[in-house]
This record gives structure tokens, sequence and C-alpha cells, in this order.
């Protein structure tokens, strides 16, 4: 307890706390958890039994890291040189068992996980990764450096993407699917290779899209994967036909900046 007899911190005795470490108040640390020097723990935060949170890492507010996550740990990179490099992890994220976050690659780069995820047991997110907010990672899913994942993404369980890939707002990924294109925003993916199986229309209602805008995503849709026109010529014909809305702004965005392309869709998908 501090001067004013209030909890500041629930520790067993058994974990390993470096004395420059951070913690917020009300933060819960389990047996034989381990935390480095550099760590950042924010209040109401639970950290349990031997989970080790090491580097320059900053938890935020009531997240939970369950029982033998590693998180803020070096990068599995050869280019890794022992730089100072960073992780972050936003606010009421649950992190659990067996999962590995790791610090980036290169002198002040991050990796970042946003807002409200679920990170299911044997998740990996890989050096200088962002993932967004209300993002959920199934179980074993795995992402490599440099990949980003907008918000309320959902990856399946053992799916595997690829690094510098770009995961879309509202995107599902089915269950052990190779993801080596980017995935457009608001889209079901599936398979090795992965193609798109259509739009995730129930995501993008669960998620308050409003009517209106979900009727002009579709009509996007149609055009990019139904017009026969090559992706610049798609890009084209959606900014002249579909009347504009946060959503379709973003969309645009979002294929304007497909470096290493898109994933396709299906044949004979409806």
């Amino acid at each position: 307890m501090n001067a004013d007899n209030k909890v500041v911190a629930f520790i067993h005795d058994t974990a390993v706390i470096d004395p420059g470490a951070r913690i917020g108040k009300n933060v819960k640390i389990g047996p034989y958890a381990v935390i480095g020097p550099h760590v950042e723990i924010g209040e109401g935060t639970v950290v349990g039994p031997h989970a080790c949170i090491t580097g320059y890492t900053s938890i935020g507010k009531d997240c939970h890291i369950f029982q033998f996550a590693s998180v803020g740990d070096v990068p599995q990179d050869l280019k890794y040189k022992g730089e100072k490099s960073y992780t972050f992890i936003g606010d009421r994220t649950s992190v659990r068992e067996f999962v590995t976050i790791h610090a980036a690659t290169g002198e002040g780069e991050e990796t970042r996980i946003g807002n409200d995820c679920l990170l299911m047991a044997y998740v990996h997110v890989a050096h200088n990764c962002v993932v967004g907010n209300n993002v959920i990672m199934s179980n074993a899913a795995m992402i490599a450096g440099h990949a980003i994942v907008e918000d309320r993404a959902v990856l399946g369980g053992k799916c595997g993407v690829h690094q510098f890939v770009k995961i879309g707002r509202n995107a599902m990924i089915g269950g052990a699917s190779k993801v080596t294109q980017d995935v457009v925003p608001y889209t079901i993916v599936d398979g090795n290779p992965c193609k798109v199986a259509g739009l995730n229309s129930v995501g993008i209602s669960r998620a308050g899209i409003p009517l209106e805008s979900r009727r002009k995503i579709k009509q996007a849709y149609k055009i990019l994967y139904r017009s026969g026109l090559s992706l610049a010529q798609a890009i084209a014909m959606i900014e002249q036909e579909v009347d504009s809305c946060e959503e379709v702004e973003h969309l645009l965005r979002f294929l304007r900046n497909a470096e290493r392309g898109i994933c396709r869709e299906r044949r004979g998908s409806d």
C-alpha cells in the first residue's frame, strides 16, 4: 500500500520485477512472472503466472496478459543488431497463453497492438507489425514482420500472413489460410492460396456501418471483382460511379496503396 493506504499493485512474492519497471495502480502480477527494467504496465492490468514482459514495452490499462505469454522480447530477425526498439499494447487487450509479441527491428521502430483486441493462445505477432483496434486473432494465427492488420479484422486459427501484407478493416480470414497478398477491407478470404469468398456482410453489419454505406461497399465490391477491369481501372470506376462515404474512401485509399497486389475472387463465388 502507499501512504494513503490505497493498494498500488498486487505482486506475488515469487514474481521477478526489475526496480526500473513502472507498475500502475491495481496491477496484479502472478507467480514467477518476469518484468524487465524498461517495462511500463498500465493500471488495472493483470499479468499471469510465468508471463515474461521485457524490452522497451508499454502495456495499457485493464489488459490481461495470461500465463506463459512472451511480450517485447527481441525479434526473430537476422537484421536485428541490438538496437533500441519498442513494443506497445493498448487498453483492454487480452493476450492469451503462449502468445509471442516481438519488439521491432530498426532503431526507434515499434511493434504496436491497439485497444480491445483478443489474441488467442499461440498467436504470433512479429517485429514491426501494426495491429489495430478490436482485432481478433484466433488460436495459432501468425503475422510476419511489418504486416498491418486494420481495425475489427478477424484472423482464423492457424492462418499465416506473409511479411508486409495488409489486412483491411472488417476483413475476415478463414482458418489455416495462406495470405500472401493484401486482403481488401470488408471481404472474407480463405484457402491456400487465399481467395476472396465474398463480402463480410455479417461483420460490417455488426460493426454498425449504416445500411446506405453497406450498399455502397457492395457496389464498389462488384466493380472491383465482377467488372473484369484491372485494379487501376476499377479504382477509377469506383471513384466515378460510387457515391462517397467514409467506408468507400477508406477502401479506395487501401486499394491505391496495395503494393503487394490484392487477393482475387474465387471463381464461382456468389
